[in-house]
């Protein structure tokens, strides 16, 4: 059961390796899970999957595994023991249910019988009252009628009559490719990690505690140290209006998220592209914008540099003096971005427009050609690899 269970994660690219899996033989071995489905699906996501992205290509495996009636037929004794089936039943049966099992013979008479039933038929089947199938009367199948029965599949609108139900499994997506919210870009962010320990001794350092301790006889020698934070070094530019207006919801998580993970965080606001001012509040941003030389001298060169924009612009306003759309800027944007580019070790762009239509925007190519291609799609694989990249 395992065995197959384990190829079918394997050709659902879930990267589960061999020991992984006689960890999860060993749990149940141990019975920490015993005669539950919820129980033993949360058990071997928990051993299997290392990493959350993966849950959606795990859960489609696990469904694809345990439903429909060619894999029960095929591994009835694999994916129903019969100790499985009868305290999966008898735990959820009330006292006048069990008295009506009663009926078909008792609780071993309807396996027995399910069993059976398997083994015959040999396609699939809709109405009566004896083989599996949707609709009739028979106490196999969905859809149907019967007063006491199991309910196999999805297929046609339940009764609420059935013993148990074996039923399809739906699950949510995550996977790498989707929209991103906070948590998931905090997850991606935290690629960009450089920890030190600065400031005042004001954390409990345990391992130094009890090794002094030990040291001193058994009486108590508290030591502590300065916490560990990140020193990562963050400069964020934010493209805002026009275009833009239809991403503002995954740049609000995204900026929420670097205040969140980054203690050195400074961010300016751009439109279009960059020129030779930038500002932070957008409702003032003519009276109270900044030169760029002069935020160009004011952080160093140790900083990492994230642009987020669309890139999706007339290409003359990357490329031209006079090409912005809202002022007659007197050098092209083009100049602008290599001295950003000169100033600071490493520069990424993150994209929220997917990545697939950025070949018929000529500005995207004229942008991510000046930037070596350092531009990302804003997915949580997309900001993982921007991330990556700024650590080295």
């Amino acid at each position: 059961m395992l065995l197959n269970l384990f190829s079918e994660l394997r050709a659902a690219r879930v990267p589960v390796s061999l020991r992984e899996l006689l960890d999860l033989i060993a749990a149940l071995e141990k019975n920490i899970v015993f005669a539950d489905m919820d129980e033993f699906y949360y058990l071997a996501r928990a051993i299997l999957v290392k990493d959350e992205r993966h849950f959606d290509k795990f859960d489609r495996a696990f469904a694809a595994y345990f439903e429909g009636l060619e894999n029960l037929n095929e591994h009835i004794e694999a994916l129903i023991p019969e100790e499985w089936l009868r305290q999966e039943f008898l735990r959820s049966l009330s006292a006048e249910e069990r008295e009506q099992i009663k009926s078909l013979g008792g609780l071993d008479k309807l396996i027995e019988t399910f069993k059976q039933r398997l083994e015959e038929q040999q396609k699939r089947h809709s109405g009566g009252s004896k083989w599996i199938g949707t609709g009739g009367t028979s106490p196999f199948g969905s859809g149907g009628y019967n007063p006491e029965g199991i309910r196999v599949g999805d297929a046609g609108e339940r009764q609420g009559r059935a013993v148990k139900v074996w039923d399809k499994r739906e699950f949510k997506d995550l996977d790498d490719q989707v929209e991103l919210g906070t948590r998931n870009i905090k997850m991606a962010l935290r690629r960009l990690r450089q920890f030190a320990r600065t400031g005042a001794a004001d954390e409990l350092d345990l391992p130094s505690t009890i090794k002094q301790t030990a040291r001193d006889g058994g009486l108590l020698n508290i030591q502590m140290r300065p916490e560990r934070r990140n020193t990562v070094k963050l400069l964020v530019l934010f493209d805002i209006g026009g275009s833009m207006d239809a991403h503002i919801q995954v740049c609000e998580e995204l900026f929420s998220a670097c205040k969140a993970e980054f203690k050195h965080l400074e961010y300016y606001y751009f439109h279009n592209y960059v020129y030779e001012s930038l500002w932070k509040n957008n409702a003032r941003r003519y009276q109270e914008s900044t030169p760029t030389h002069e935020v160009l001298n004011t952080y160093g060169q140790d900083y990492k540099v994230i642009f987020v924009g669309d890139a999706a612009m007339a290409p003359y306003e990357v490329t031209h003096i006079g090409g912005s759309v809202e002022h007659w800027n007197k050098e092209a944007g083009y100049v602008w971005m290599q001295r950003f580019l000169e100033k600071f070790d490493k520069l990424v762009w993150l994209n929220p427009y997917p990545k697939q239509h950025w070949q018929y925007t000529q500005s995207t190519q004229i942008i991510r050609q000046q930037l070596e291609n350092q531009m990302y799609p804003m997915t949580l694989e997309g900001i993982e690899q921007a991330m990556r990249y700024l650590a080295t």
